[in-house]
């Protein structure tokens, strides 16, 4: 029995539902799914917007521009495929132990961005 569906690469494919007649799929009859990041400004970070189905890198970098890149400012898109992204799990939580004590690495408790940006106010008035 031949399998239906509503997505119709799925029935246009032909897949039999029986025992030993597993089909491989031909290159293009089925699309994978990418993550989308995309930049907003030159020197940022890139970020996740979402993801799209292709079924090609340059291809779901087309549908991601045309997705995510077309409504905001954007100056630059990243895709990777969703089955390439490896994360840690959360009963791995031991690995960032010591993460609280690195706060000396970061610079958030300097309050210098109000300082400057009255300088700037002061200097453009």
């Amino acid at each position: 029995m031949i399998i239906k569906s509503l997505d119709p690469r799925i029935s246009r494919a032909q897949i039999s539902d029986e025992p030993g007649m597993e089909q491989e799929l031909k290159p293009l009859e089925h699309f994978e799914t990418y993550e989308v990041f995309h930049q907003k400004k030159r020197g940022t970070h890139h970020q996740h917007v979402g993801t799209v189905h292709a079924p090609n890198p340059e291809m779901a970098l087309l549908f991601g521009k045309e997705q995510y890149g077309r409504r905001g400012v954007c100056v630059n898109i990243w895709v990777a495929r969703t089955t390439d992204i490896f994360a840690s799990d959360y009963d791995d939580d031991d690995i960032f132990s010591t993460t609280p004590d690195k706060q000396y690495r970061e610079a958030s408790p300097y309050k210098v961005m109000d300082r400057i940006n009255a300088y700037k106010a002061k200097q453009g008035s």
